[in-house]
Parts: structure tokens; sequence; C-alpha cells
């Protein structure tokens, strides 16, 4: 059989008979009708309770509304203020001028030469058992 709000088919043919017992085959349609008013005027109060809340309610969410604006509009100055300032100091420290600076002077090439750290000396010729230097280059 079917089940329907965890009761077996079974139990809602015993839970129908004990009805019909009850109040009789001529006033079941009676009781249905009173049922089906009930719930009608339960959804209808539970609609007018919805209704005069949000009625209630409309005052706190405008005022919300209208702060969350001010907020919004506030944050927007601010985030405007701060981009004027970065934009108008954005060096503060003159690191773009000392950039270009270098770029302007000529390259000076070195005269280092790497050494090999196992033996110490340049272009890895072995030159005896010395200690080996913490020196990364030499000059010549």
């Amino acid at each position: 059989m079917m089940n329907l709000l965890f009761i077996s088919g079974g139990e809602i043919l015993i839970v129908g008979l004990v009805v019909l017992l009850l109040f009789g085959a001529k006033s079941i349609p009676d009781v249905a009708r009173m049922l089906g008013k009930g719930m009608n005027e339960f959804k209808r109060a539970s609609d007018e309770i919805k209704r005069e809340l949000r009625d209630q309610t409309s005052d706190i969410r405008r005022d919300i509304s209208e702060a969350r604006t001010f907020v919004n509009d506030e944050v927007k100055d601010v985030q405007k203020a701060v981009d004027t300032d970065l934009s108008v100091d954005d060096d503060p420290y003159n690191l773009k001028e000392a950039e270009k600076q270098d770029k302007d002077q000529p390259e000076v090439k070195s005269t280092k030469k790497k050494i090999n750290p196992i033996d110490n000396t340049p272009d890895g010729k072995a030159e005896g058992d010395g200690p080996i230097s913490r020196e990364d280059v030499i000059e010549e």
C-alpha cells in the first residue's frame, strides 16, 4: 500500500473506520466542510499577521536603507580622498626620479672574475692546497 506521513495504508483504513463510527456517514461531509473552513480561517489569520508585521517594520526597513545608502556614500567619498592623496604624493621618496638618473648614466663594466669556490682559483685552475676563501670574486 502507500505511506502518507509515516502512516501505512492499514493504519489509514483503521482511522477512517473510527471516524465513520464516531460521526456517522451523514455527518462526515459536514465535518470535512468545518475542517476546510477552519484551515481557510487559519490561513487568513496568518496572512493578516504577516501583513501587519510588514506594515510595522516598513519604517525600520526604510531607516536601514537610508543608513546603508549614507554609509556607502561616505565610503565612496573616503575612497576618492585616499585615491586623490595617493595620486598627488605617489612617490614621496622620489624613487622614480632616482631610477631615471640611473638609466641616464653610462653602464660601468666590472673587471671582476668569478672564482671556483671549490679550489679558490679563477677559471677553475688549481694553484695548490691553500685554504678556501669566502670571497666570491677577485679583482684583476
